[in-house]
């Protein structure tokens, strides 16, 4: 039985679905620039030097570059003030040609993440974390959704995975993913109505529940989390985490895990996302797709 699961398991590549995405985006954007209307322009502001924060911000000026998009990349130091930082999101609001604007996250603890959001205005939000992204969102209105939780739809949409009637298992209840994750996947769409459970720190046998699921979503950030005797067979296993942890034997010295144990967890599931290049790659294409949408309102 083992065998024939390790022979049915298809991987969900982020890589490959997010450069679809990006190859489109391409060529809408030199259709843009071919009939002399506005190209995309994101701006990203990294505040201090975290080494995963610098990748991340890396990877999405990069794949702007790719897309035919305009970015730039505005550094502060760690020390930098609060009022310094809501001073430049609000230049940035105001200037025409900036279509969408993040702000990496963690920031340092002097500053609030929330009160930095909230600055942001919400027609510029590419990240979909404002209140008013979120409020439509939840009443299925058009907006900037939250680029995790999109790019896993945009995923699951790739990959053709049958999503309605499904129970939805999402282990995990951040603001970020998974709260808008159920909400999307509960919404009446395709992919989306499914039933589903949101599970956290406190809930009650986390172990049956997950083995209930047709779909687990893990985004609680504890590496290898879920385990082979928490997912039933045929499963879709997506794998939100991303964890480093200390590896002498590599050269950057670490290693990246995800909330999922994927050796053991792969042979039984369906589809499974892989850690790295699942999840992360589609967060940056649902960045893209969004910034690329301002864009488009503006012109």
């Amino acid at each position: 039985m083992l065998t024939a699961y390790l022979c049915d398991m298809q991987i969900l590549d982020g890589k490959k679905a997010a450069q679809a995405i990006k190859d489109e985006l391409k060529i809408d954007v030199a259709q843009l620039a071919a009939e002399g209307k506005k190209i995309p322009h994101l701006a990203a502001i990294l505040v201090g030097s975290n080494g995963a924060s610098e990748t991340y911000v890396a990877a999405k000026v990069k794949a702007c570059d790719e897309s035919g998009f305009k970015s730039t990349l505005i550094r502060f130091e760690n020390n930098i003030s609060a009022n310094k930082l809501l001073d430049k999101i609000q230049e940035l609001n105001t200037d025409p040609d900036i279509d969408g604007i993040l702000v990496q996250l963690p920031l340092p603890k002097h500053i609030s993440d929330e009160e930095v959001i909230n600055a942001i205005d919400p027609d510029k939000d590419v990240d979909g974390f404002h209140p008013v992204s979120v409020g439509r969102m939840v009443q299925n209105l058009p907006t900037f959704i939250p680029a995790t939780p999109h790019g896993i739809m945009l995923l699951l949409k790739h990959y053709k995975i049958d999503t309605k009637g499904k129970h939805a298992v999402v282990v995990g209840r951040s603001n970020i993913v998974g709260r808008p994750m159920s909400i999307l996947l509960s919404a009446n769409t395709n992919p989306g109505n499914c039933t589903v459970t949101i599970c956290h720190s406190h809930t009650h046998n986390l172990k049956e529940i997950c083995l209930q699921a047709d779909i687990i979503v893990a985004a609680l950030g504890k590496p290898e989390f879920v385990t082979a005797d928490m997912v039933k067979e045929g499963a879709v296993v997506i794998d939100v985490g991303i964890t480093r942890i200390e590896d002498t034997a590599k050269k950057n010295g670490f290693k990246l895990k995800g909330d999922v144990a994927f050796d053991v967890v792969s042979a039984k599931c369906s589809w499974i996302t892989p850690v790295p290049g699942g999840v992360g790659p589609m967060t940056i294409a649902a960045l893209l797709k969004n910034t690329y949408h301002s864009c488009r309102m503006k012109n």
